[in-house]
């Protein structure tokens, strides 16, 4: 049975992929089907913890995991920020002539390597263009912003996201739950 409202944001590699039960290689459980849809809800440096559609979870090797492109926003959704994408843009412009232009200097011999790094430390440029639709990377906001030509909203940020109180009282109320288990049984498993 499908868990209502399940939006997976990855898939399992072709090859399917081994599962534990627990962030450790100690406590393994049954692998996960090829192109199984899942969705990442926690992640800890490599591992990570996905959801299925029935609602069964496990850890997996996050690094394996297969992105599932989501939509952008549409025109009608609430956006978090709205702005014109025209100064981005040309944000994005300059620093790419920087950035051609410390190119140039280094491979025409006027730049050694250390300056060449020196020089384009700490610069960061992303913009993606199909048809009109746009996604522009923003360092001072640290977020990926997506565009239809007219205006800016925000697609994704660097932040990882937060934990909500929604989130913190159905963890209490789980961690509950098994210790009531664990009292009923004695503690056996």
């Amino acid at each position: 049975m499908a868990t209502p409202g399940f939006r997976p944001t990855h898939v399992v590699p072709q090859t399917g992929m081994p599962a534990w039960e627990a962030p450790d290689p100690a406590r393994p459980t049954v692998p996960l089907d090829a192109l199984l849809p899942v969705r990442l809800v926690e992640r800890r440096g490599d591992w990570g913890h996905v959801l299925c559609a029935n609602g069964w979870s496990a850890w997996v090797d996050g690094r394996y995991l297969v992105a599932v492109p989501q939509d952008p926003p549409l025109a009608d959704d609430a956006l978090t920020t709205v702005a014109d994408p025209r100064p981005l843009l040309g944000g994005a412009e300059q620093a790419l002539a920087r950035y051609r232009a410390a190119v140039e200097e280094f491979v025409g011999g006027a730049l050694d390597g250390e300056t060449f790094h020196r020089r384009t430390q700490g610069l960061r440029i992303g913009v993606v263009v199909d048809g009109e639709s746009m996604w522009l990377y923003d360092s001072a906001q640290g977020r990926w912003a997506y565009g239809d030509g007219r205006r800016l909203s925000t697609f994704a940020t660097d932040d990882p996201p937060t934990v909500t109180q929604d989130a913190e009282r159905a963890a209490e109320r789980a961690a509950d739950r098994a210790a009531d288990r664990d009292a009923a049984s004695g503690g056996e498993p």
